[in-house]
């Protein structure tokens, strides 16, 4: 393998995507597009939607002299429609599931809450004889309907503990803590779907390498090609390198014209730098699957069309567009789904980049483009070579 016969065929690729406007829309100038145009028709809206909350709660309060009321508590909690709860033995182990999106909420019952309780339940109408305390409420900021309504819940759990059924208002000697965010800001719907957008605008190579190899085979490019010096490993390698380099323009792309119509991800410099070795990483996986399209497609316009195969089910089960339940479930197989989950771990809960499930999301990710690229390329090199 000769570099410099590596670095022309790449210049060669690169160039032929410049000077093809439908080609250069369809990788640049699309997700530039839909980038803007989701940006800001979502930007204003702040609504989404959920049927299950993941809370964990933090029993400070096991040793006290009533001790029976946190069960209570806890019991009320678990009852609710759409309640899973968990508990924990810290906070600190809290903490860590709820910034790696593990947990909905983090509900810390404080030493003391029985007596509160208790107090209450003494002297109802005795505000002055109540022993005070703060019940602390931390909010998962990666969800979107998570701050708004849990609070209320926890409100509701708290009335049936202490009076046994659900009421308008009351006066209690018990008070939620403002609700902590993992990142403390306001999101707007956008916020939430720009982690995926990383993943949907890289899912196109699927079909650009697809169409691409296609044509250069019809059109007997490749056999030209064997009889030149260029092998077909110099060859594969030079449109991996190639779609790379059209991936990290996306990757630039889409992050410029997020920053451009307002967004700001909760992360620093290294945050950032993780989340291009991430998408680029994904942008593997998606050249794979192009070389399987091609291989399997007897045309360019059959290469098209056989591509969904692999983009649908990676952009609604991998990307800002999972409506949950069953989806979510599915998004369970997609490598586009693990990429989303890292963006939005970074991007919306602040985490730093020493978070474990951000190396667990980019292994499972580098695993999946490792096995689906490798997979391309044998089957592809057999092609051209017969």
């Amino acid at each position: 393998m000769r570099m410099t016969r590596l670095i022309a065929l790449i210049k060669k690729d690169l160039k032929h995507t410049v000077r093809e406007p439908a080609m250069l829309f369809q990788i640049l100038l699309f997700p530039l597009l839909v980038t803007v145009v989701f940006g800001l028709a979502f930007g204003a809206m702040d609504s989404g939607s959920t049927t299950t909350f993941s809370i964990g709660v933090v029993n400070m309060d096991s040793g006290s002299e009533h001790p029976e009321w946190a069960g209570y508590f806890v019991g009320n909690l678990t009852s609710l429609n759409g309640t899973v709860v968990s508990s924990y033995d810290s906070n600190a182990t809290g903490q860590v599931d709820l910034l790696n999106g593990n947990l909905h909420a983090l509900v810390v019952l404080p030493a003391g809450f029985g007596a509160s309780c208790n107090s209450y339940w003494l002297a109802p109408l005795d505000g002055n004889s109540w022993t005070n305390t703060t019940v602390e409420l931390y909010v998962d900021s990666g969800s979107m309907i998570a701050g708004s309504a849990v609070p209320p819940m926890i409100q509701q759990v708290l009335l049936r503990t202490l009076y046994g059924e659900t009421v308008a208002s009351l006066d209690l000697p018990l008070t939620i803590g403002r609700p902590a965010s993992v990142a403390a800001s306001t999101f707007t719907a956008w916020d939430y779907m720009a982690p995926g957008m990383y993943a949907f605008a890289s899912i196109f190579l699927v079909m650009t390498v697809a169409q691409t190899m296609t044509v250069e085979r019809d059109t007997g490019l490749i056999k030209r090609m064997s009889t030149t010096p260029v092998t077909a490993s110099e060859f594969i390698l030079s449109k991996t390198a190639s779609n790379m380099v059209l991936a990290l323009g996306q990757v630039i792309i889409v992050f410029g014209a997020s920053y451009a119509i307002g967004y700001r991800p909760e992360t620093d410099i290294t945050g950032m730098a993780f989340a291009f070795v991430i998408a680029l990483v994904f942008a593997l996986t998606c050249v794979g699957f192009g070389l399987i399209t091609a291989v399997l497609s007897k045309s360019a316009e059959v290469a098209t069309g056989l591509s969904f195969v692999f983009i649908m089910p990676m952009m609604f089960f991998g990307t800002f567009m999972q409506f949950g339940g069953l989806t979510q479930s599915i998004g369970a197989f997609m490598p586009s789904n693990y990429l989303t989950h890292a963006l939005t771990t970074l991007f919306l809960r602040g985490a730093s980049v020493t978070t474990l499930s951000l190396w667990t999301d980019l292994l499972v990710v580098a695993v999946v483009s490792i096995l689906v690229l490798a997979a391309g390329v044998i089957l592809f090199g057999k092609q051209i070579r017969k």
